[in-house]
């Protein structure tokens, strides 16, 4: 019996649901919640050594952290800071390789159509549109199972292929 040699077949995309959507939401603003510690803690130990060296006074504050979160100037500039260390986080991993640590967890990955990686732009329209996660609410009732941010940011989202 002669073995016949099997044709290569495209799978189809798989889309993600809302819960595994969520699932990996979740997960990333638990990895979100460390990132922002660590960004927090480098920011005291700055603030520390400059109050240390005579560059900054406290004035009437009670404290450091008092300071950098009540002062209208430099509570803004903290956070700006932990703003752009959050923007930061998404924009590279998304750009880079399409996942970030929760969506890896979830086997997930956001691409262009022809399964490229998403530009910086594309990054920064979905973050700027996700509504802090509510644009996912929307994905059950699309034909693709696009949230609101990756139809603003004209992306998708895909599940990966088990690995066999």
């Amino acid at each position: 019996m002669k073995k016949r040699k099997q044709q290569d077949v495209k799978p189809a995309k798989q889309y993600p649901g809302l819960f595994r959507r969520l699932g990996a939401w979740l997960y990333d603003s638990l990895v979100i919640a460390a990132v922002l510690m660590l960004a927090g803690g480098v920011a005291m130990a700055v603030a520390a050594l400059m109050l240390y060296t005579g560059l900054l006074d406290l004035g009437n504050y009670q404290d450091l952290s008092a300071y950098m979160t009540q002062h209208p100037v430099v509570g803004m500039l903290y956070t700006g800071y932990l703003a752009l260390v959050i923007i930061g986080f998404f924009a590279y991993f998304w750009c880079k390789g399409g996942q970030t640590l929760g969506m890896r967890a979830w086997k997930l990955r956001l691409q262009n159509k022809d399964g490229s990686n998403i530009r910086l732009t594309q990054a920064l329209i979905r973050m700027g549109s996700s509504a802090f996660g509510l644009g996912n609410l929307i994905a059950p009732f699309s034909k693709e199972k696009q949230s609101f941010q990756d139809l603003m940011a004209e992306c998708e989202m895909i599940v990966l292929p088990k690995v066999n």
